[in-house]
């Protein structure tokens, strides 16, 4: 059984999360923690459930969701699966920093590309991955099955959308991408998403003005 343990990180408000099982494996997700205060809340959690990080998992390197990544990699000393197709914006880090009045420096880390057919396992439990680009173009979506629940990074949020209004965004891209290959899932499919509060499929194909 899957534990998800998410922590609201930096000034975007963004969910970084920490699945883990019985064995004490785990992933951590869009490291997002920016200060000393937001490290160690995570790195405390970690060591509470004494947990051994097996894989930083990135569903997309926007600047909110990687804040932490090289936090993460030099702690940890384990490879970063991300969507090749995020490689550039992973290496705008930088440039995206600026705008926010930050000094940040390029991610030296063990970085591994993934795409849809791929699958990440966690000691076994299988993880299915959707490539959903629109939001950003390498934007993935993380599917365990078994628990019925996904990580939907800045795909699809309660009541919204991931903005598409930024580098290579695509707003009907990103509509189709949620129709085809989210909409389609069991609508009791639990949603953990990139910033606010958990929905459901169900509940995004009801009410998600954005599909009515």
């Amino acid at each position: 059984m899957l534990q998800i343990k998410g922590f609201v990180f930096n000034f975007a408000s963004e969910n970084t999360y920490v699945i883990y099982n019985q064995n004490k494996n785990a992933w951590l997700i869009d490291p997002g923690n920016s200060n000393d205060q937001e490290t160690k809340a995570i790195k405390n959690f970690i060591r509470e459930k004494e947990l051994n990080i097996e894989k930083i998992v990135l569903t997309h390197a926007h600047i909110d969701h990687i804040l932490g990544l090289q936090w993460a990699s030099d702690t940890f000393k384990v490879p970063v699966f991300m969507h090749k197709e995020d490689k550039e914006v992973l290496d705008m880090l930088q440039i995206s920093g600026m705008r926010f009045g930050m000094e940040l420096e390029h991610i030296h880390a063990d970085i591994r590309y993934i795409d849809e057919n791929d699958e990440l396992e966690l000691d076994g439990e299988k993880f299915k991955i959707y490539h959903v680009p629109g939001h950003s173009p390498g934007s993935v979506v993380y599917h365990h099955e078994k628990q019925n629940f996904i990580i939907s990074g800045d795909v699809l949020f309660e009541g919204s959308i991931g903005r598409t209004d930024l580098f290579k965004g695509n707003y009907e891209q990103l509509i189709e991408g949620i129709k085809t290959k989210l909409f389609i899932l069991d609508p009791e499919t639990k949603v953990f998403s990139g910033h606010g509060n958990p929905t459901s499929i169900g509940f995004e194909k009801a009410y998600n003005p954005f599909f009515r």
